[in-house]
């Protein structure tokens, strides 16, 4: 029989503690994600990410200000997992992505399944994972902990793009639903501004992975998700987007029912104000070429924003309280 959510029939199969066991195999020498450091971090020796055995949790809360059908009326369990397997010189979560101290908020796996349940006892739609590419084994190991204590939240697995094939097959049947980021279609852009070599074909690769794992975006009667696709993408300023390449490329090599968030949010943050071409917010007429290139693809499914957004989305990890100053 298949449950909801998919992982529950892993669960019951056995298959998900194997899962976990593979997992983890790619830790020692890692290549869990695109960068391939391969250390040993089994043993706790760190690289890129800054990660060692165990994973590092900045925040978890009760998130509403994510897509309608990620939020929903009674929000997405949002859980920030510290340090990030890239280096986006603009990225909003800089105090938890680039500045964290190594070593802060190390949680075991039952530590991390504990917070899992928390999330869920708040009545949250989701489990949202967001940064997990360095991280999916101590996720999933988690994730089975939770599961026999009793989870039953569907997972979000919102991710910055840059992931590697191999693990994410070991998440087939574990992930509900993938909401990736598109940055980049051209490999200049990705190098400069995140240090992300082969972001682009890494990046393809990995969305028809997941499509080919969850397929269009599905929603209950609520209009919240249960399964399957939906692809970020921020619009830069200045082109360095490639906005119509990446939307093309969706269109063309996953469909035109792929769901797509097409952001104008984009706020020159961090280390932005040093790179030209990045330092300051999108302009009207920029947003709208990236929507005509959007009804030029034929994409429809989805959302976008007014210009407004670059105001509304920016988080503070440091404030009492909520990181978005929700309630």
């Amino acid at each position: 029989m298949k449950h909801y959510p998919s992982y529950l029939t892993l669960l019951e199969s056995g298959e998900l503690d194997c899962r976990v066991a593979a997992l983890l195999e790619l830790l020692e020498p890692c290549t869990v994600c695109p960068r391939n450091c391969r250390v040993k971090r089994l043993s706790d020796r760190r690289a890129v990410c800054e990660t060692g055995r165990y994973a590092e949790v900045a925040s978890w809360c009760v998130h509403r200000g994510e897509e309608p059908c990620i939020s929903g009326p009674m929000g997405s369990g949002t859980l920030f997992f510290a340090h990030c397997n890239l280096a986006c010189v603009f990225c909003q979560n800089y105090q938890i992505s680039q500045e964290w101290r190594q070593g802060e908020g190390v949680k075991s796996a039952g530590e991390l399944a504990e917070i899992y349940l928390e999330l869920q006892s708040a009545g949250v739609h989701n489990l949202n994972w967001v940064s997990p590419s360095h991280v999916v084994p101590q996720a999933v190991e988690a994730l089975a902990i939770a599961t026999r204590r009793g989870l039953r939240l569907p997972v979000v697995y919102n991710s910055g793009g840059y992931d590697s094939i191999e693990t994410l097959r070991l998440l087939d049947g574990i992930v509900d639903i993938y909401m990736p980021d598109l940055k980049y279609a051209e490999e200049g852009a990705a190098l400069e501004l995140s240090t992300a070599v082969g972001y682009g074909p890494n990046s393809q690769a990995a969305l028809k992975e997941m499509w080919r794992q969850v397929g269009p975006l599905q929603m209950d009667e609520a209009g919240v998700a249960r399964r399957g696709l939906l692809v970020r993408h921020l619009v830069l300023p200045n082109q360095m987007s490639q906005t119509e390449a990446v939307l093309t490329f969706l269109a063309t090599e996953l469909g035109k029912d792929v769901a797509v968030s097409l952001m104008s949010q984009y706020h020159p943050c961090y280390k932005a104000g040093e790179h030209s071409l990045v330092a300051r917010t999108v302009r009207p007429g920029e947003y709208a070429r990236a929507l005509e290139a959007l009804e030029r693809a034929g994409l429809q499914e989805g959302y976008v924003q007014d210009l407004s957004s670059p105001g509304n989305y920016r988080p503070d990890f440091f404030r009492d309280g909520h990181p978005f100053g929700e309630e």
